[in-house]
Protein backbone atom coordinates (compact mmCIF):
# COMPACT_ATOMS: atom_id res chain seq x y z
CA UNK A 1 0.00 0.00 0.00
CA UNK A 2 1.62 3.24 -1.17
CA UNK A 3 1.49 6.43 1.45
CA UNK A 4 2.05 9.63 0.49
CA UNK A 5 2.41 12.96 2.21
CA UNK A 6 2.03 16.67 0.78
CA UNK A 7 2.17 19.73 1.73
CA UNK A 8 -0.73 22.81 0.99
CA UNK A 9 -1.56 26.04 1.35
CA UNK A 10 -5.05 26.30 3.55
CA UNK A 11 -6.42 27.41 -0.12
CA UNK A 12 -5.55 24.52 -1.68
CA UNK A 13 -6.56 22.15 0.86
CA UNK A 14 -10.05 24.00 1.01
CA UNK A 15 -10.08 23.23 -2.66
CA UNK A 16 -9.33 19.69 -2.42
CA UNK A 17 -11.75 19.73 0.35
CA UNK A 18 -14.63 21.03 -2.31
CA UNK A 19 -13.01 18.31 -4.56
CA UNK A 20 -13.65 15.16 -2.53
CA UNK A 21 -17.27 16.21 -0.79
CA UNK A 22 -18.92 13.36 -2.16
CA UNK A 23 -16.58 10.73 -0.52
CA UNK A 24 -16.06 12.68 2.58
CA UNK A 25 -15.73 10.58 5.78
CA UNK A 26 -15.49 11.68 9.63
CA UNK A 27 -12.47 10.98 11.27
CA UNK A 28 -11.98 12.11 14.54
CA UNK A 29 -8.33 12.10 15.08
CA UNK A 30 -6.36 14.97 16.72
CA UNK A 31 -5.33 17.27 14.16
CA UNK A 32 -7.58 16.26 10.93
CA UNK A 33 -9.79 19.15 9.07
CA UNK A 34 -11.01 16.53 6.22
CA UNK A 35 -10.86 12.93 5.62
CA UNK A 36 -12.23 11.15 2.30
CA UNK A 37 -12.77 7.35 1.32
CA UNK A 38 -12.29 6.69 -2.35
CA UNK A 39 -12.65 3.08 -3.77
CA UNK A 40 -8.60 2.33 -3.95
CA UNK A 41 -7.64 5.86 -1.56
CA UNK A 42 -8.00 7.49 1.56
CA UNK A 43 -7.23 10.81 1.93
CA UNK A 44 -6.75 12.72 5.26
CA UNK A 45 -5.78 16.50 5.14
CA UNK A 46 -4.26 17.87 8.52
CA UNK A 47 -4.40 21.18 10.72
CA UNK A 48 -0.93 21.65 9.29
CA UNK A 49 -1.26 21.36 6.19
CA UNK A 50 -0.11 17.94 5.25
CA UNK A 51 -2.38 15.98 3.50
CA UNK A 52 -1.94 12.25 3.21
CA UNK A 53 -2.83 9.34 0.43
CA UNK A 54 -2.73 6.13 1.16
CA UNK A 55 -3.85 3.04 -0.62
CA UNK A 56 -3.54 1.76 -4.50
CA UNK A 57 -4.30 5.04 -5.92
CA UNK A 58 -2.56 7.37 -3.12
CA UNK A 59 -0.20 8.47 -6.34
CA UNK A 60 -2.57 9.05 -8.79
CA UNK A 61 -4.93 11.40 -6.40
CA UNK A 62 -1.94 12.94 -5.13
CA UNK A 63 -0.50 14.08 -8.19
CA UNK A 64 -3.63 15.99 -8.62
CA UNK A 65 -2.37 18.07 -6.04
CA UNK A 66 1.06 18.33 -6.22
CA UNK A 67 5.06 16.84 -5.23
CA UNK A 68 5.38 14.35 -2.65
CA UNK A 69 7.17 15.58 0.99
CA UNK A 70 9.44 13.44 1.29
CA UNK A 71 12.03 15.47 3.91
CA UNK A 72 15.89 13.86 4.27
CA UNK A 73 15.29 11.26 7.20
CA UNK A 74 18.08 11.90 9.40
CA UNK A 75 20.48 9.54 8.95
CA UNK A 76 21.59 7.34 12.35
CA UNK A 77 24.74 5.35 13.48
CA UNK A 78 22.44 3.36 14.45
CA UNK A 79 23.59 -0.59 15.34
CA UNK A 80 22.31 -3.66 14.86
CA UNK A 81 19.74 -5.62 12.72
CA UNK A 82 19.28 -4.65 9.16
CA UNK A 83 15.96 -3.29 8.54
CA UNK A 84 14.01 -2.95 5.54
CA UNK A 85 14.80 0.26 3.13
CA UNK A 86 11.15 1.50 3.68
CA UNK A 87 10.66 0.44 7.01
CA UNK A 88 9.63 3.78 8.62
CA UNK A 89 6.49 3.54 6.44
CA UNK A 90 5.50 -0.40 7.35
CA UNK A 91 3.05 -1.22 10.72
CA UNK A 92 5.76 -1.73 13.49
CA UNK A 93 5.05 -2.55 17.01
CA UNK A 94 7.79 -0.39 19.06
CA UNK A 95 9.56 -0.69 22.45
CA UNK A 96 11.85 1.17 25.00
CA UNK A 97 12.73 1.89 28.69
CA UNK A 98 13.67 4.43 30.33
CA UNK A 99 14.47 4.88 34.20
CA UNK A 100 17.53 2.58 34.40
CA UNK A 101 20.15 5.36 34.53
CA UNK A 102 17.78 7.05 37.37
CA UNK A 103 19.35 6.90 40.88
CA UNK A 104 15.47 7.74 42.01
CA UNK A 105 12.66 5.90 40.43
CA UNK A 106 11.37 3.25 38.58
CA UNK A 107 11.80 1.57 35.68
CA UNK A 108 9.54 1.72 32.83
CA UNK A 109 9.11 -0.31 29.70
CA UNK A 110 6.61 0.55 26.76
CA UNK A 111 5.40 -1.36 23.59
CA UNK A 112 3.54 0.60 21.17
CA UNK A 113 2.00 -0.42 17.84
CA UNK A 114 1.55 2.12 15.09
CA UNK A 115 -0.12 0.70 11.70
CA UNK A 116 0.90 2.10 8.59
CA UNK A 117 -2.60 3.65 8.14
CA UNK A 118 -1.31 6.25 11.75
CA UNK A 119 2.13 6.90 11.07
CA UNK A 120 1.55 10.13 9.24
CA UNK A 121 -1.17 10.83 12.83
CA UNK A 122 1.59 10.12 15.32
CA UNK A 123 4.21 12.31 13.31
CA UNK A 124 0.93 15.17 13.24
CA UNK A 125 0.80 14.60 17.23
CA UNK A 126 4.63 15.75 17.18
CA UNK A 127 6.14 12.02 17.97
CA UNK A 128 9.91 11.79 17.50
CA UNK A 129 13.05 10.64 19.14
CA UNK A 130 12.52 11.75 22.99
CA UNK A 131 15.95 13.60 23.73
CA UNK A 132 14.66 16.12 21.07
CA UNK A 133 11.38 16.63 23.25
CA UNK A 134 11.48 17.98 26.45
CA UNK A 135 9.66 16.53 29.81
CA UNK A 136 6.45 18.80 29.53
CA UNK A 137 5.74 18.50 26.08
CA UNK A 138 6.03 14.23 26.62
CA UNK A 139 3.69 14.63 29.53
CA UNK A 140 0.94 16.84 27.03
CA UNK A 141 1.30 14.61 24.06
CA UNK A 142 1.32 11.00 25.91
CA UNK A 143 -2.41 10.76 26.71
CA UNK A 144 -3.24 11.19 23.02
CA UNK A 145 -1.48 8.93 22.05
CA UNK A 146 -2.34 6.28 24.59
CA UNK A 147 -5.89 7.20 22.96
CA UNK A 148 -4.85 7.10 19.83
CA UNK A 149 -2.75 3.57 19.56
CA UNK A 150 -2.79 0.29 20.92
CA UNK A 151 0.14 0.10 23.81
CA UNK A 152 0.92 -1.41 27.02
CA UNK A 153 3.13 0.15 30.29
CA UNK A 154 5.04 -1.90 32.47
CA UNK A 155 6.46 -0.15 35.73
CA UNK A 156 8.76 -2.15 38.11
CA UNK A 157 8.84 0.15 41.39
CA UNK A 158 11.30 0.64 43.86
CA UNK A 159 10.47 -2.08 46.29
CA UNK A 160 10.07 -4.73 43.73
CA UNK A 161 13.40 -3.78 41.47
CA UNK A 162 15.51 -3.86 45.08
CA UNK A 163 14.15 -7.34 45.78
CA UNK A 164 14.50 -9.16 42.34
CA UNK A 165 18.16 -7.15 41.90
CA UNK A 166 19.25 -8.95 45.79
CA UNK A 167 18.06 -12.04 44.18
CA UNK A 168 20.34 -11.71 41.58
CA UNK A 169 18.18 -10.18 38.37
CA UNK A 170 20.78 -7.92 36.48
CA UNK A 171 18.93 -4.46 34.85
CA UNK A 172 19.38 -6.63 31.13
CA UNK A 173 17.23 -9.29 32.99
CA UNK A 174 14.81 -7.12 34.29
CA UNK A 175 14.63 -5.10 31.23
CA UNK A 176 14.46 -8.55 28.62
CA UNK A 177 11.72 -9.83 31.17
CA UNK A 178 9.61 -6.30 30.84
CA UNK A 179 10.00 -6.06 27.06
CA UNK A 180 8.92 -9.37 26.42
CA UNK A 181 5.65 -9.10 28.14
CA UNK A 182 4.54 -5.43 27.03
CA UNK A 183 5.15 -6.48 23.37
CA UNK A 184 2.71 -9.79 24.70
CA UNK A 185 0.47 -7.69 26.13
CA UNK A 186 0.16 -5.75 22.87
CA UNK A 187 -0.09 -8.50 20.87
CA UNK A 188 -2.91 -9.58 22.28
CA UNK A 189 -4.79 -6.24 21.87
CA UNK A 190 -4.38 -6.33 17.94
CA UNK A 191 -4.48 -9.59 17.61
CA UNK A 192 -5.34 -11.21 15.18
CA UNK A 193 -3.86 -8.29 13.23
CA UNK A 194 0.15 -8.88 13.40
CA UNK A 195 2.84 -6.03 12.47
CA UNK A 196 4.75 -6.44 9.70
CA UNK A 197 7.99 -6.51 12.34
CA UNK A 198 8.70 -5.66 15.85
CA UNK A 199 11.71 -3.23 16.41
CA UNK A 200 13.47 -3.27 20.23
CA UNK A 201 15.35 -0.53 20.82
CA UNK A 202 18.48 -2.55 21.74
CA UNK A 203 20.25 -2.73 24.67
CA UNK A 204 21.76 -6.18 24.86
CA UNK A 205 22.42 -8.55 21.82
CA UNK A 206 20.05 -10.89 20.05
CA UNK A 207 21.57 -14.03 21.87
CA UNK A 208 21.59 -12.42 25.46
CA UNK A 209 18.36 -10.64 25.20
CA UNK A 210 16.84 -14.24 24.75
CA UNK A 211 18.93 -16.08 27.41
CA UNK A 212 17.71 -13.89 30.00
CA UNK A 213 13.78 -15.12 28.40
CA UNK A 214 14.99 -18.90 28.22
CA UNK A 215 12.89 -19.28 31.73
CA UNK A 216 9.56 -17.93 30.31
CA UNK A 217 6.35 -19.86 28.98
CA UNK A 218 5.68 -17.27 26.37
CA UNK A 219 8.55 -15.77 24.14
CA UNK A 220 7.79 -13.22 21.24
CA UNK A 221 9.79 -13.84 18.69
CA UNK A 222 8.48 -13.60 15.32
CA UNK A 223 9.46 -10.82 13.45
CA UNK A 224 12.05 -9.46 16.35
CA UNK A 225 14.69 -6.85 15.09
CA UNK A 226 16.95 -5.34 17.13
CA UNK A 227 18.69 -1.47 16.90
CA UNK A 228 20.36 0.92 18.52
CA UNK A 229 18.77 4.56 18.22
CA UNK A 230 15.49 2.66 17.57
CA UNK A 231 13.88 6.01 17.95
CA UNK A 232 14.77 7.45 14.97
CA UNK A 233 13.99 4.54 12.89
CA UNK A 234 10.30 3.75 13.22
CA UNK A 235 7.72 6.42 15.25
CA UNK A 236 6.81 3.10 17.36
CA UNK A 237 9.59 3.24 18.87
CA UNK A 238 9.53 7.02 19.20
CA UNK A 239 5.96 6.97 20.82
CA UNK A 240 6.99 3.98 22.92
CA UNK A 241 9.77 5.83 24.75
CA UNK A 242 7.29 8.82 24.99
CA UNK A 243 5.21 6.73 26.97
CA UNK A 244 7.69 5.19 29.04
CA UNK A 245 9.15 8.26 29.96
CA UNK A 246 5.54 9.65 30.69
CA UNK A 247 5.12 6.54 33.08
CA UNK A 248 8.26 7.04 34.83
CA UNK A 249 7.55 11.03 35.25
CA UNK A 250 4.67 10.15 36.81
CA UNK A 251 6.11 7.63 39.44
CA UNK A 252 8.60 10.04 39.95
CA UNK A 253 5.64 12.64 40.85
CA UNK A 254 4.45 10.50 43.25
CA UNK A 255 7.71 10.04 45.13
CA UNK A 256 8.22 13.66 45.44
CA UNK A 257 4.73 14.17 46.96
CA UNK A 258 6.16 11.85 49.94
CA UNK A 259 9.05 13.96 50.76
CA UNK A 260 7.87 16.84 49.83
CA UNK A 261 10.06 18.21 46.79
CA UNK A 262 11.11 17.28 43.10
CA UNK A 263 13.18 14.13 42.51
CA UNK A 264 16.16 14.77 40.99
CA UNK A 265 16.81 12.96 38.04
CA UNK A 266 19.90 10.81 36.99
CA UNK A 267 23.07 10.18 39.15
CA UNK A 268 25.22 12.83 39.80
CA UNK A 269 26.63 14.82 42.89
CA UNK A 270 23.22 16.74 43.12
CA UNK A 271 21.47 13.78 43.70
CA UNK A 272 23.86 12.13 46.36
CA UNK A 273 23.13 15.59 48.20
CA UNK A 274 19.38 14.76 47.35
CA UNK A 275 19.18 11.39 49.15
CA UNK A 276 21.78 12.26 52.02
CA UNK A 277 18.87 14.99 52.64
CA UNK A 278 16.34 12.54 52.87
CA UNK A 279 18.00 9.98 54.49
CA UNK A 280 18.65 12.65 57.21
CA UNK A 281 14.97 13.84 57.61
CA UNK A 282 13.26 10.12 56.54
CA UNK A 283 15.83 7.75 57.60
CA UNK A 284 17.13 4.93 55.46
CA UNK A 285 13.69 2.85 54.25
CA UNK A 286 12.17 5.78 53.14
CA UNK A 287 15.22 6.41 51.08
CA UNK A 288 15.20 2.68 49.65
CA UNK A 289 11.82 2.45 48.58
CA UNK A 290 12.58 5.34 46.49
CA UNK A 291 15.60 4.49 45.08
CA UNK A 292 17.95 1.80 43.23
CA UNK A 293 19.50 0.86 46.47
CA UNK A 294 22.88 -1.29 44.50
CA UNK A 295 24.03 2.47 42.87
CA UNK A 296 26.60 3.45 44.18
CA UNK A 297 24.65 6.67 45.29
CA UNK A 298 23.83 5.09 48.46
CA UNK A 299 26.92 4.70 49.89
CA UNK A 300 27.50 8.47 48.59
CA UNK A 301 24.36 9.83 50.10
CA UNK A 302 25.26 7.54 53.32
CA UNK A 303 28.92 9.18 53.78
CA UNK A 304 27.61 13.10 52.53
CA UNK A 305 24.64 12.32 55.78
CA UNK A 306 27.21 11.21 58.37
CA UNK A 307 29.81 14.52 58.05
CA UNK A 308 26.61 16.43 58.50
CA UNK A 309 25.65 14.57 61.74
CA UNK A 310 28.99 14.97 62.82
CA UNK A 311 29.20 18.96 62.85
Amino acid sequence: MSNIVIVLTTEKQGELASYYASSRVERNAPGVIFAAKLGDTSITSYKSGKVMFQGNGAERESSRWGKPNNPTTKKTSSKGDKLPSNFEQLSVMGSDETGTGDYFGPVTVAAVYVSADKIALVRELGVKDSKMLTDDFMRQIAPDLMRALPHSILTVRNDKYNTIQARGWSQGKIKAMMHNQALHNVLGKIAPEKPAHILIDQFAERGIYYNHLKNEKIIVKENVLFATKAEQLHVSVAAASILARYAFLKEMDRLGDLVGFDLQKGASNKVDEMAARILLSKGEATLKSMTKWHFANTQKAHAIAAKKRSK
